[in-house]
């Protein structure tokens, strides 16, 4: 009787043992907001960028995220590529990939950001990094013309990758004064928020179908 219960206690150790070291080998989904001052959080309090906001929502729904904010105020396609490799480190999952509003309030040419774009998937992708793209719209005062080239890049590119896409990064932030600071161009903690909520099913969506866990094997 004595042998039976030691073997029933080591069995039962062996089990706890075998929990342990799988909740160990766990490891959060590491994410990289890559952008520009959208992304970055301009003029708003510690706690309130997207990035962290969006961490913590994904936290609240149960999901083992840590999202690191690579924002740069006043960043191109052109200062995004050429930062990328230091700004989405080793172990990187997935990179949140917002850039392209200052090239088209700079009137860049949209073929320009496209490739600038493109290279950077591509440079992301070689690293087994999954991408998820933060698409932007063409401001109404640049005219149709260049909205007509610009705006069709994202879903171009998220076509030609195949990459979860969100077409307008400011979805129900723009145009709302309420939602955004006084410079009418970024979004206030309000305005934060309302990005948030309209960019959650779709990472959650990302998460669930295992992209991101896919690009670390």
């Amino acid at each position: 009787m004595a042998f039976k219960r030691f073997q029933r206690i080591i069995f039962g150790l062996g089990i706890a043992l075998a929990v342990l070291t799988t909740a160990a080998a766990a490891e959060p989904v590491r994410i990289v907001g890559l952008g520009d001052s959208l992304m970055a959080g301009y003029q708003l309090a510690p706690g309130e960028s997207f990035p962290e906001r969006l961490e913590s929502a994904l936290r609240a729904r149960g999901h083992d995220v840590v999202i690191a904010n690579a924002g740069v105020s006043g960043d191109t396609t052109s200062g995004g590529l050429s930062r990328l490799d230091w700004s989405v480190p080793d172990g990187t999952d997935l990179v949140i990939l917002e850039l392209g509003a200052n090239d088209m309030l700079r009137g860049i040419r949209p073929d320009v950001t496209e490739k600038n774009l493109a290279a950077m998937i591509e440079r992301l992708r070689a690293r087994g990094i999954a991408v998820v793209l933060a698409g932007m719209v063409a401001a109404p005062n640049l005219g149709s013309g260049y909205a007509g080239e610009f705006d069709p890049i994202y879903p171009r590119l998220s076509q030609k990758y195949d990459l979860p896409l969100h077409p307008f990064f400011l979805d129900g932030v723009a145009a709302e004064p309420g939602l955004l600071l006084a410079d009418g161009m970024h979004p206030n903690a309000a305005g934060v928020e309302r990005m948030v909520d309209g960019f959650l099913p779709l990472i959650e969506q990302v998460l669930a179908g295992g992209e991101a866990a896919a690009a670390r094997r």
